[in-house]
């Protein structure tokens, strides 16, 4: 056991946590059979197979278990440490890893890091996007910094920060434009297009709409709000989409744009990091910079 490297039990990380060596190799950014070797040695330096392989993937095996475990205490370990130091130095700013979901990303991210730029000169951002539940996990594993989700998440081990509210507004045919705007009593009763299973996103409409398990068909599924923008101007449907997400997904679309009456669907978006880590003077910092940009972004959605 003498023989244990930092790099191996990264190594190790990566494969029990994506269960494919192309995948986790890619991760790594070295080869699919450098991956494999590393994670034989490791297995013979231990004395124990890790790892169950197969044609399609691997599993870990009930030491491999256990030893995971205990690796992502390490490794999480590891990252604060660097957190720390990076801290002492303050010079974390030259590195921001920051996560983001899908319905916010398009319309938040060119601002937020071209003013992100102007605050901390010669920053360099690494943006990753994807829905709430994969950003939570990469947070607790250390592999983001921050990560921008639709709040709450209610996770003991993160730190909360709301950074705004907005409205949902529902897009209808251009057709349609004058015509009342039905309540969320008369949405269950018309063609809803909502976005596929597992965003955030999706859920609050629901919720909004009184839709539940009882009505699949009247829901329609797309993949992006883009899509479901463009499926309403074919006359497919209506659709709800995010204030801040009307200038560009509207712009090209023959749809019309409505405001419900009071109370309104509204989503709260914020900031989550992790409880334990050593950046949390300079992530508030962040957060006020990203507040300022999303301020300014919808107020022209709004205009």
């Amino acid at each position: 056991m003498t023989n244990l490297t930092l790099k191996q039990l990264r190594y190790f990380e990566a494969l029990a946590r994506h269960r494919r060596f192309r995948i986790a190799a890619d991760a790594c950014a070295i080869s699919q059979p450098a991956l494999s070797m590393q994670i034989k040695e490791l297995e013979q330096d231990v004395g124990h197979d890790l790892f169950e392989r197969s044609a399609r993937d691997v599993k870990l095996t009930a030491f491999g278990q256990i030893f995971a475990s205990r690796v992502r205490e390490i490794v999480r370990a590891v990252d604060e440490l660097g957190d720390l130091a990076r801290a002492s130095k303050n010079s974390f700013l030259a590195h921001l890893r920051i996560g983001i979901i899908p319905t916010v990303a398009p319309y938040l991210l060119p601002t937020v890091i071209n003013d992100l730029n102007n605050a901390f000169q010669g920053i360099e951002i690494r943006v990753r996007e994807t829905q709430t539940a994969k950003l939570i996990e990469e947070l607790k594993q250390g592999d983001l910094d921050l990560a921008i989700v639709a709040l709450p998440i209610s996770e003991p081990s993160l730190t909360e920060l709301t950074l705004f509210d907005e409205e949902f507004v529902l897009v209808r045919r251009h057709e349609d434009e004058g015509k009342p705007v039905p309540d969320r009593t008369a949405l269950p009763h018309m063609r809803l297009l909502l976005l596929e299973e597992g965003h955030c996103f999706r859920d609050q409409a629901l919720s909004f709409c009184h839709v539940g398990s009882s009505q699949p068909r009247e829901v329609m599924e797309g993949s992006s709000l883009s899509t479901l923008v463009q499926m309403v101007g074919a006359g497919i449907g209506i659709t709800l989409i995010p204030e801040m997400a009307v200038p560009m997904e509207t712009r090209s679309a023959h749809v019309s744009i409505s405001r419900f009456d009071a109370p309104a669907p509204v989503r709260t978006i914020g900031m989550i990091w992790r409880n334990s880590t050593s950046l949390t003077a300079q992530l508030l910092q962040i957060s006020e910079v990203i507040r300022r940009s999303s301020e300014r972004i919808r107020q022209l959605s709004t205009a």
